[in-house]
């Protein structure tokens, strides 16, 4: 379940189902503005507040010792007590992993595109890879995006977008309406990730709330996930 609490005073959504320090930002907090309260916030330096250049590809990255530029990601892996790592989002899908057994968290960045190329999936299947995590020990938590009844696209993006999932379909699309949030919750239920945890808030009809790129004519400003594991 979502729930809301506030850092000095500007409200932030988190997960009662992600057990470490992790939240989704609204409007009133926008990280690159205020990247001192958030530190302050996480009890760390700076500079460890990790963040990627985002492109839609479906690349995931490992946060290393000492590295703090990563071009072209759009999936972040935590797994440095000392730092944080965030992503931005206005409309696209926001999840953030956490295997907790082996304190491992993530993050990735689901636009259609990244929907397309199953980074939800590409970003689980990595911490499978290098740390061990098992489906049964990831929780993750998909955030405020734009809506099923709000995500309208066009014929061949709907026909790649079904491609993305083996089976269920007619549930997650109706005509060239397509439900990202569903999509990326299937795609983790297909590797055997079954505690996710959905939040209600649609970008566009709750955009007193969070940014939508589509509603507010492309806006540059974004909301954004954060984790930093215990």
């Amino acid at each position: 379940m979502f729930k809301v609490k506030q850092i000095n005073g500007k409200d932030v959504y988190y997960s009662d189902l992600i057990q470490t320090e992790h939240f989704f930002t609204s409007r009133n907090l926008i990280v690159k503005d205020n990247v001192n309260e958030i530190c302050e916030y996480l009890k760390i330096d700076s500079k460890n507040l990790i963040h990627p250049t985002q492109i839609h590809s479906d690349r995931v990255e490992i946060v290393e010792d000492n590295k703090y530029i990563y071009d072209n990601t759009d999936a972040l892996i935590l797994n440095k007590k000392d730092k944080a790592i965030y992503l931005n989002f206005a409309d696209c899908v926001p999840i953030i992993f956490y295997d907790y057994k082996n304190n491992i968290g993530a993050i990735a960045h689901a636009g259609w595109r990244g929907t397309v190329e199953r980074i939800a999936q590409k970003t689980a299947l990595r911490m499978m890879k290098v740390f061990g995590s098992k489906p049964e020990e990831i929780v993750a938590a998909i955030g405020p995006c734009i809506s099923f009844e709000e995500f309208e696209t066009y014929p061949e993006a709907v026909k790649k977008l079904r491609a993305s999932i083996t089976k269920i379909k007619n549930p997650y699309f109706n005509g060239n309406y397509v439900d990202l949030k569903g999509l990326n919750k299937e795609q983790l239920n297909e590797i055997d990730i079954f505690y996710v945890d959905v939040c209600p808030y649609c970008t566009v009809k709750d955009n007193d709330k969070f940014f939508s790129y589509r509603k507010e004519n492309k806006t540059q400003n974004r909301h954004s996930a954060v984790i930093k594991i215990r």
